[in-house]
């Protein structure tokens, strides 16, 4: 038994409100690169389709990563202040080398020209920037000069060497090099410089910042050349803070992206803003607030395409005055929140934000639209012909093709969900805080039995008959469904910690009980005895456990980060997927007998293909 990744479909960045997102691209603007969590993702702008490269090798929340100008290796850098540099050439990002540069989060870092020396800066502890070789981590300079800490820095590619940096004490530092020493403070900006760029021929340097300003720079010299803003007419310019600026490979050009929710192209040498591009109400059409609109990051991606982020996690493609956009989830995927729809042939996942996304399998993402949930998507299941959602904002809400059914009309549920399991006939049931809730199928209609234990995950046989709700009390109990109402039938008693997911096979003769330990039972449901004890190889909470369509394997996906496939018929014989997402797994389903799906807290969705020995 193997599993073979198949494909990978990325999150999207994580935003921070206040502060610039560092986006950027490989040296011939065809990939995308930006951080999630503590994953890095470089995903394609050429085919979106095309599988995206997650690293995942971070201690702590990556902050900033940067392609080397030669395309062989991505320096990576956290909030303890580590820089990893690992290589881009294999398929097995190797790492080449690891530097605890200072002691602080690091905000930005930036390569030189011979893809020989890195400048990382940030909020450390003793210093706030530091200069070395990517090989040996020697020091190759320093970086001083701002008395608080720096948000960017910017290196000239040619020699002779420059390179800026850009602060929250409104100053930017000159620097010569190599080795980078201080050489002058330029005193422009009023307010937090929030980003600076070089051009790539190494002429001009620009900066932006909380002062809705754009200044022009020699790039030899550091001396002052203009304040576009200020040439520009009423209007024209960003209103508010600007995060973000990059240049064009034309060096001519710069992009601006500001808080406003706009990205402007400016003209350095007529100095007037040449296009101007709205993306207020981008977030807002698929459910979120205005705020969302703000422009936090951007990067030139070749000679005719601007990339830009949006305080949502949304990225935007601007490309001959048409926006189009990239999606992805930009938090964790809850417990149990990933399911099938159409078949088999698109993937469904709800993440800690409220939002609910739909993959086809061939890479194309976009969010479920029409209303939504306001907080965390807890659970997901396919009820019939639809899917059932249930969040933290305790309501379930139907999910018909891509957009929520009813104009996201909610069901109120009696309590916080705690699992939410649905069966082929459309019922739905619900563990929430207090007891269990039935959604009727079609009409919709919730029926509430209380009960004295703590529900903490659930299911439902295909056939609507049975169902088996796990308790923190590492009990199983057990009932039938019967014209909308539960009836006792039993417990299970075999469990030794908090049940945390449950599934039943497609025949409803067995029933696999995961546990927060990392444990999964197997009982016969007529008997009601442990069939299957093996499954034990989890050392952390089982998230979600899901039967083959056949019926002869089993998935499960946990905290632990792993996803392990089972074979009923040889209970010793598992495929083991380590390290499937940093983390922890959050849910895993069948795609079909011979490939599964999981979704984690790193955002990301993962295909495998299983192939199965031949009798197992």
């Amino acid at each position: 038994m193997s599993a073979t990744l198949q494909s990978l479909f990325a999150a999207n960045p994580t935003t921070t409100r206040g502060q610039s997102t560092k986006l950027g691209v490989d040296p011939k603007g065809e990939k995308l690169i930006y951080t999630q969590n503590r994953t890095v993702i470089i995903r394609s702008l050429v085919d979106p389709a095309q599988p995206a490269i997650a690293y995942s090798q971070h201690a702590q929340p990556v902050t900033v990563a940067r392609i080397s100008p030669t395309g062989y290796y991505c320096a990576s850098a956290d909030h303890s202040g580590t820089v990893r540099i690992w290589d881009l050439a294999g398929d097995e990002q190797v790492l080449k080398s690891e530097f605890k540069v200072f002691a602080g989060r690091i905000n930005d870092l930036a390569w030189d020209g011979e893809s020989k020396r890195i400048i990382a800066v940030g909020d450390g502890r003793e210093k706030f920037g530091h200069a070395f070789l990517f090989d040996s981590g020697s020091s190759v300079g320093e970086i001083t000069g701002h008395s608080r800490p720096i948000n960017a820095v910017a290196i000239r590619k040619e020699r002779p060497f420059r390179a800026v940096t850009a602060g929250d004490d409104n100053n930017l530092v000159f620097y010569h090099g190599a080795p980078y020493k201080y050489n002058k403070t330029i005193s422009t900006h009023t307010r937090f410089v929030q980003d600076v760029a070089y051009s790539p021929s190494g002429d001009h340097f620009a900066s932006v910042g909380s002062d809705g300003k754009v200044f022009l720079y020699d790039g030899k010299t550091g001396d002052v050349l203009s304040e576009l803003s200020a040439k520009v007419s009423a209007g024209e310019g960003h209103a508010g803070t600007i995060y973000a600026v990059d240049f064009a490979a034309d060096s001519r050009r710069i992009a601006t992206a500001g808080a406003d929710g706009f990205v402007k192209v400016w003209d350095i040498q007529t100095e007037k803003v040449v296009e101007s591009h709205d993306l207020n109400g981008r977030a807002a059409a698929t459910g979120g607030q205005k705020a969302d609109d703000q422009q936090v990051g951007v990067v030139w991606a070749g000679s005719d395409k601007v990339v830009s982020l949006s305080l949502s996690g949304e990225i935007n493609i601007v490309q001959s005055g048409q926006i189009s956009s990239l999606h992805g989830a930009c938090k964790s995927f809850g417990p149990g929140a990933l399911a099938t729809a159409s078949n088999g042939k698109a993937l469904v996942g709800g993440a800690y934000d409220g939002r609910v996304l739909t993959w086809t399998l061939d890479g194309a993402c976009k969010p479920i639209t029409g209303g939504g949930h306001s907080n965390a998507v807890l659970g997901i299941s396919a009820a019939g012909d639809k899917l059932v959602s249930v969040g933290m904002d305790d309501s379930a809400r139907k999910i018909a093709g891509d957009s929520f059914d009813g104009r996201g009309a909610a069901t109120p549920l009696s309590g916080q969900p705690k699992g939410v399991a649905a069966s082929s006939k459309g019922t739905t049931v619900v563990a929430v805080l207090g007891g269990i809730d039935v959604l009727a199928a079609g009409s919709g209609n919730k029926t509430h039995l209380p009960v004295a234990y703590t529900p903490s995950a659930v299911a439902i046989s295909h056939d609507d008959v049975l169902v088996a709700v796990g308790s923190e009390d590492a009990k199983v109990y057990l009932y039938t469904l019967e014209n909308g109402s539960l009836h006792e039938l039993g417990m299970l008693r075999g469990s030794r910690s908090a049940v945390t997911a449950l599934a039943y096979d497609p025949s409803a003769s067995l029933l696999a009980v995961g546990e927060s330990s990392g444990k999964i039972l197997v009982y016969d449901t007529a008997s009601r005895d442990v069939k299957l004890s093996h499954w034990v190889f989890h050392s952390g909470r089982i998230n979600s456990i899901r039967f083959s369509p056949d019926g002869t394997h089993a998935v499960s996906g946990s905290l632990d980060t792993h996803v392990y496939v089972w074979s009923v018929k040889k209970p010793m014989k598992n495929i083991a997927i380590k390290n499937a997402h940093a983390g922890g797994v959050s849910g895993v389903v069948w795609i079909d007998d011979a490939s599964i799906a999981s979704a984690g807290a790193d955002g990301c969705v993962r295909t495998y293909d299983i192939k199965r020995h031949e009798g197992a």
